[in-house]
């Protein structure tokens, strides 16, 4: 017979796995993949222990991985998509246009700007920063900037446009888990939006004046030059970024607009390459595209992408969320929760508990789909009974569950943007000033609630 896990049980279990992780990345400096993997073989020493089946372990990793497939197909689709829009053009020429607009002075500020602009109208985190993302890098290095202050603008950036947009994911299912309109949804949104993105306005064109970007105009102009002799460098090139906005504005799902996109981009290639191989774009795409212009800078920046690129990413990942898996399977993770439930008694106790919880299932599982479902299933009975507006359930997931995935190691947003941005992410986590700064406000906020208000529900 199965033994009951009780409260000691599981808040041991959890302790173990965290120290674990920990002491595997940051003490031994270990992938994190090994630390994943320790934790999982505890988790399954625990399983025998309570005498659960080898199907009860299965079943357990099944369902951890089951939720992260479409996330895996999207990292293949975006590998091959970065390959190919550096060898057809398409980032090159945003970068030899972007040297011509952006200034060093603020550069920082502005990569953060339009990173949220094309971050809401696209409504993806992960196609910003695979596709401008890539090219801001390489601009960014180019003016003297250092690679993590770069990265943090662009993730800061991408996640205020996830955060804000009606086509971004975890928006809606944030918006959905509460039983909230999404416009609804969004309008509380912006209370602690706004605020989070102004102070990493400010802090991002402050820090754009370390660039010393004067210093360096003769080196890119002379980059500049490169990039213009060895791509096709033509506004024609930009209209693969501009298919991406229709197909968001037509609401065509992240998969058919990346392959449409990959397509698309394969005929612009064959028709300004006519003497490129079918071979070539196949290893383009498997294996990633490998600048040979002779600028050492250049072959550096666009020596990236492919298939292949991914694959370091999605193994991570598949540990990560068979470990989430059976540590629900196991009911870890629901017993914590209900034990906790019951002593969250003030509007400020179960706001801030919310948006722990969130944190934390990101910190354990690294899955941002599972911090907002988790705990806004766990206290949405709460906060209707404490008569609290569902609206601030619905924004505290969502400032708290998706914008901490990207500084998790782990966590599915964060493994994604080290791979395609190639920066470590406890590198760029301490510039990520978007993503730490929401999930501070909305706590801080919650001291400000009014309970009793009305808000526009809908049954799903």
């Amino acid at each position: 017979m199965e033994k009951e896990v009780t409260f000691k049980e599981a808040c041991s279990l959890l302790i173990m796995v965290l120290l674990t992780i920990g002491f595997s990345i940051i003490g031994f400096n270990l992938p994190a993949h090994v630390g994943i993997l320790g934790a999982i073989f505890i988790l399954v020493l625990f399983m025998i222990y309570k005498k659960m089946t080898w199907d009860d372990l299965h079943e357990g990793i099944i369902s951890g991985i089951k939720p992260g497939l479409i996330p895996i197909i999207l990292f293949i689709l975006i590998g091959s998509l970065i390959s190919i829009w550096i060898a057809s053009g398409t980032i090159p020429t945003i970068m030899v246009y972007g040297f011509s607009f952006l200034h060093p002075s603020f550069f920082l500020g502005a990569v953060f700007l339009i990173c949220g602009i094309v971050g809401a109208a696209v409504g993806s985190s992960f196609t910003t920063v695979s596709t401008i993302g890539i090219a801001f890098i390489g601009m960014g290095q180019m003016m003297g900037f250092s690679l993590p202050l770069i990265a943090g603008a662009i993730v800061s950036g991408a996640f205020l446009g996830n955060v804000v947009s009606p086509l971004s994911d975890t928006a809606n299912l944030a918006a959905a888990t509460a039983n909230i309109d999404i416009f609804t949804h969004l309008k509380n949104e912006l209370k602690t939006t706004l605020p989070a993105a102004v102070v990493s306005l400010l802090f991002f064109t402050f820090m754009s004046r370390s660039g010393n970007g004067n210093a360096h105009l003769s080196e890119i102009n002379v980059l500049n030059d490169v990039l213009k002799e060895s791509f096709a460098i033509t506004p024609i090139m930009l209209l693969p970024v501009i298919l991406l906005f229709v197909c968001a504005w037509k609401k065509i799902p992240a998969i058919p607009s990346l392959l449409f996109n990959i397509v698309f981009s394969l005929i612009l290639l064959k028709v300004y390459q006519p003497g490129t191989t079918i071979s070539e774009m196949g290893a383009w795409i498997q294996d990633g595209y490998v600048a040979a212009t002779g600028n050492e800078v250049i072959d550096t920046l666009l020596s990236r992408g492919g298939i292949q690129s991914m694959m370091w990413s999605v193994s991570l990942i598949l540990l990560a969320l068979s470990l989430g898996g059976l540590l629900i399977k196991t009911h870890v993770i629901d017993i914590i929760l209900k034990q906790m439930e019951s002593s969250l008694n003030t509007p400020v106790k179960l706001i801030v508990a919310t948006a722990l919880t969130a944190i934390g299932v990101n910190i354990l599982i690294g899955e941002q789909y599972l911090s907002i479902i988790l705990p806004g299933e766990a206290y949405k009975g709460s906060f209707k009974k404490q008569n609290i507006p569902l609206t601030y359930l619905s924004r505290t997931l969502c400032d708290a569950g998706s914008t901490i995935n990207p500084l998790v190691p782990w966590g599915v947003s964060a493994v994604f943007i080290s791979s395609a941005l190639g920066v470590a992410t406890l590198e760029y986590l301490p510039f990520a000033v978007f993503c730490y700064t929401l999930p501070l406000l909305s706590i801080i906020f919650s001291f400000f609630i009014k309970t009793g208000e009305k808000t526009k529900g809908r049954k799903i």
